[in-house]
């Protein structure tokens, strides 16, 4: 029974049509004695064809029905009264139960004026003494419809309410979730910056001491390189310990190899030739002595533009790299002539954000689109003076 149950709420207008075709059941078997008119198929339709959308359509569908009623009450009287009785009773209970009070008000008046009516047309005249008591039977069973309705409808809004509330529980749990994470990573920064300011702090000392010391002194000039490696040692495990809580926990495992630098856009550019797509590469200038975060930008600037000419450039495409480095600036072009879709926004729309914030991070801009000759274009122009007075 309860697996029924589950079924039918999922599934609300099958429970609709097996009651559509019990009422037709009902209206054959009460008029088998009868000839049918016309009229007879058209007031079972206002009957019970709304009853298959009570739910979906519920106020139109039920004075629809209350249409069919009245009709029934003029054409055939008693002919169909339980089954024209049973469906207005069913959108009465509907009604109360979704619209409230207010939209069942108007329908259960409209009720007690033709349920009497009903009796008092088509009662024969030797059992006229009876009408009083059907009428207040008709109207019980009108009230115990309408109560039904109320105590369904309370206890969906309640249901409806509850759920209502767990969601924002459930939403305000989980931002204050974020925020304590977001705390919580905020002070591991904090005590990041902390142990490394201190790290290079007592670093640069000891370097400076072993400079002063190393012809005269030369066992305080190995003590302060012991020293230095020492600490950079322990910075460097207690970096990568905190980097470990910091890693988003649905990135792949932590990396132990060096990270890439400007130079090794040569073997990028081989790389992505073993993947079917003619890059040619002219480096201009140094590129072995750049910072590494700058260098690093570089790369992924470049392997971010390689990456978006394989996705959509097509099949013909060839593709060209430019690094220029003129001691101020370094100059990077990456060109493919290749068709483009209209939008291009590199990995899900991520990528070309991703390459304007490497380049905004040193005071450099970055502009990718068409190319004036075809294909696409990604031009980024990274300063050098300001980053290497940071660095030194």
């Amino acid at each position: 029974m309860q697996r029924l149950s589950l079924w039918l709420r999922s599934r609300p207008i099958a429970g609709d049509s097996a009651l559509a075709l019990l009422l037709l059941f009902l209206e054959v078997v009460l008029s088998a004695h009868a000839r049918s008119p016309f009229w007879f198929f058209l007031v079972t339709a206002l009957l019970v064809v709304p009853m298959v959308v009570r739910r979906t359509a519920t106020v139109p569908a039920a004075y629809v029905v209350l249409a069919g009623y009245a009709l029934s009450i003029v054409t055939f009287g008693n002919t169909v009264r339980l089954a024209a009785d049973i469906a207005v009773a069913v959108f009465l209970y509907t009604l109360v139960s979704r619209h409230g009070r207010i939209g069942g008000a108007s329908y259960v008046a409209a009720l007690l004026v033709l349920y009497p009516a009903k009796l008092i047309l088509h009662t024969p005249e030797q059992a006229r003494g009876a009408i009083p008591v059907g009428v207040a039977m008709g109207i019980l069973f009108f009230a115990v419809c309408w109560v039904l309705g109320e105590f369904v409808g309370a206890r969906r809004a309640h249901h409806e309410a509850v759920e209502q509330r767990l969601r924002a529980v459930e939403f305000e749990r989980d931002q204050q979730a974020r925020i304590a994470v977001a705390e919580e990573r905020n002070r591991i920064a904090r005590e990041l910056h902390d142990v490394l300011a201190h790290s290079v702090s007592v670093m640069v000392t000891q370097a400076d001491g072993a400079t002063y010391s190393l012809r005269k002194k030369p066992e305080l000039a190995e003590q302060a390189m012991t020293t230095i490696g020492d600490t950079g040692r322990a910075a460097l495990a207690e970096l990568r310990h905190l980097l470990a809580v910091l890693r988003n926990s649905e990135e792949p495992g932590e990396s132990r190899s060096p990270q890439p630098n400007a130079a090794g856009v040569r073997e990028l550019a081989d790389r992505v030739r073993s993947l079917g797509l003619p890059v040619t590469v002219e480096v201009d200038g140094e590129l072995d002595d750049l910072p590494t975060g700058l260098g690093l930008s570089i790369y992924r600037i470049v392997q971010e533009s390689l990456t978006n000419a394989l996705r959509h450039a097509g099949r013909a495409a060839s593709a060209s790299v430019i690094v220029r480095n003129d001691g101020h600036r370094i100059d990077v072009q990456v060109l493919d002539d290749g068709t483009r879709r209209a939008a291009e926004d590199g990995s899900g729309g991520h990528g070309l954000i991703g390459m304007r914030e490497r380049a905004t991070v040193y005071g450099g801009t970055l502009e990718a689109g068409p190319a004036d000759e075809g294909g696409w274009r990604v031009h980024a122009v990274l300063p050098l003076d300001g980053v290497r007075v940071a660095s030194g």
